[in-house]
């Protein structure tokens, strides 16, 4: 064992640029981290500088450095998809082939939606994708006044329901949640999430999504580097909606995040604590406030409050520490739509027992982090997924 605790941080939907085969997803061109850098005005972001962001991709506001402190790449996805569940399963061994179904240009079907609406004991208004603000300002009005319920859709496969805290209460939004997702098990209906979609506000213009969002997600289709490490006595630490996406699947301690900055100081506190094994952090805000919302400005933004605390990160690892920071896919904030994009994806690994880090060669899959990550604890990968160890090429 070279490094005694792995912290892994997922910039959630931070592309570096469209992959080869990005055509095939109404992709080409997109660019979430370049595209950011071309439209914003400032980009202050000294500490992933440091660790030569701007050396794997050219930023308008960053130079590069001579000698960067991390190990930096860009990854391709193996998996056929551009997802959540798809990327982060990925990372830990696992490659999807068949896509998670999708009801983007038709809505959810209306035996499907009977079913809900009998269970519920509401009558359902949506049913088509929509962005999550876009619909709450066009019909949260009528959710609260008349007692609908809203249910949407995106370009990912979910089943999104909203539920205003207020007058609906989040215990009743998540039993309609629970209803959904046993329904969706079927094969013609089986979305990869369910997700309950909380807000306050009682009019147009007031209404806001609070930080109370539940995913429920399908199991991954096997076991993953986090069940191998949970199995082998390893502590494996989730923060922010990493619970979700595996579904309890291979964790031994789960925390809930209010945002991407509460998020990082989570993983600051617990880099402040003694434990051994991983810490596997996901930073949603980028792609739910910034890139679905097509708002590169605030994108920016939200990098720069993340560089910020990643400094307050850096001095409390230790000698024996990896850090790891990556994405799951992009969400190009310029980009046409609302939707992800299909993107490579950075991925910059540092310790203080480094010397120095420098370029390593493009990986053609995410799971080389979940390989490299049972590399080092010696661990067994599960039988079924894919991967290979990097580990050497960090030391």
């Amino acid at each position: 064992m070279r490094f005694n605790r792995v912290f892994v941080i997922v910039l959630d939907s931070l592309g570096i640029g469209a992959m080869a085969d990005a055509a095939k997803f109404d992709d080409a061109g997109a660019d979430t981290l370049g595209h950011i850098s071309d439209t914003v005005e400032h980009l202050n972001i000294p500490n992933l500088q440091r660790m030569g962001l701007a050396n794997l991709k050219a930023l308008k506001q960053v130079p590069p450095v001579e000698k960067p402190t991390a190990y930096y790449m860009a990854m391709n996805e193996a998996s056929n998809g551009k997802d959540t569940m798809t990327g982060h399963w990925e990372m830990m061994g696992i490659r999807t082939d068949k896509p998670f179904i999708t009801f983007t240009d038709t809505g959810f079907p209306k035996e499907l939606i009977d079913e809900l609406e009998k269970r519920c004991g509401r009558e359902i208004i949506g049913n088509k994708a929509a962005s999550g603000t876009v619909i709450l300002d066009e019909l949260g009005e009528q959710e609260v006044n008349e007692g609908k319920l809203i249910v949407y859709t995106s370009s990912d496969s979910v089943l999104q329901i909203c539920g205003n805290e207020e007058t609906m209460g989040l215990k009743t939004l998540y039993h309609y949640c629970e209803i959904a997702r046993e329904l969706t098990m079927r094969d013609e209906w089986r979305v990869g999430r369910v997700i309950a979609r909380p807000y306050v506000g009682k009019k147009r213009g007031e209404f806001k999504r609070t930080s109370n969002r539940h995913d429920y997600a399908l199991k991954p289709t096997g076991p993953t580097v986090l069940n191998a490490l949970k199995d082998a006595g390893y502590d494996v630490i989730s923060v922010g909606k990493i619970n979700d996406i595996f579904v309890g699947e291979g964790i031994t301690e789960s925390n809930h995040s209010d945002s991407s900055v509460h998020g990082m100081q989570q993983t600051i506190d617990i880099a402040k604590r003694d434990f051994r094994g991983l810490c596997f952090t996901n930073l949603v805000d980028f792609d739910a406030l910034w890139g679905h919302r097509r708002n590169p400005v605030g994108y920016g933004e939200e990098i720069e409050r993340f560089d910020e605390k990643l400094g307050e990160l850096l001095p409390v690892l230790r000698e024996d520490d990896l850090l790891i920071l990556t994405a799951d896919h992009g969400n190009d904030p310029t980009y046409t739509g609302t939707d992800h994009t299909r993107e490579y994806v950075p991925f910059l690994a540092y310790s203080k027992k480094m010397d120095e880090g420098g370029v390593i060669m493009e990986e053609n899959t995410f799971a080389v982090i979940g390989a490299t990550i049972t590399d080092n604890f010696g661990v067994k990968m599960p039988e079924g997924t894919i991967g290979h160890s990097i580990l050497n090429e960090l030391i």
